[in-house]
């Protein structure tokens, strides 16, 4: 879902790698234990699909509320194209599905903001990959319910994420990737309870 192209930046004459490698790098296991996880719902049945959304939105609404909290707009004023929470609920409630088990997550400082959408921004890459996944699906009421993953698609919501991890210096690296952390662990917990 996250990975790609490790960032290599010039500044003053010097090369660097980017806060995106750190992040990268410094997440990635816990990125391939949630994706191992997450790869044990059947996408293209009805209860697999239900149980994923119902993950998902278990860590993603929670997220989302504590970057509104933390004013997630004054670093990314495009928020409100951004954000999934509508777009989820909007799925689960066209499958018949319960309401989510939310798990807690901590607030967040302006850093933990940038390690939160790090993660929730990466996962964008993978929902394109798992969108193929339910398009496979005989069920109709499954291929019908693909706000959440088809969300942002034809922007490029990534690609101006990259832009600010590459044109704002001021993040604390330690911040970024501790809250990065939490994400990931907020969806692997979500997924335990479904």
């Amino acid at each position: 879902m996250l990975a790609g192209a490790s960032d290599v930046s010039t500044q003053g004459g010097r090369s660097f790698s980017g806060l995106r490698e750190r992040l990268r790098d410094a997440t990635s296991a816990a990125h391939r234990d949630l994706d191992a996880q997450l790869s044990a719902f059947d996408l293209t049945e009805l209860s697999g699909y239900r149980r994923f959304l119902q993950a998902s939105a278990g860590a993603l609404l929670p997220l989302e509320t504590a970057l509104v909290e933390a004013d997630v707009s004054r670093a990314f004023p495009d928020w409100p194209e951004r954000s999934r929470s509508v777009a989820i609920l909007a799925d689960l409630e066209r499958l018949g599905s319960a309401a989510p088990r939310l798990v807690s997550v901590p607030p967040l400082t302006r850093s933990g903001v940038l390690g939160t959408m790090y993660v929730l921004e990466g996962s964008r890459l993978g929902a394109k990959f798992l969108l193929k996944m339910v398009a496979d699906s005989a069920n109709p009421r499954i291929c019908e319910a693909v706000a959440y993953l088809s969300h942002g698609t034809g922007r490029r919501l990534w690609q101006s994420f990259l832009a600010k991890l590459a044109i704002d210096e001021r993040w604390d690296e330690d911040e970024a990737i501790a809250a990065a952390h939490i994400a990931f662990a907020a969806f692997e917990q979500a997924a335990d309870r479904s």
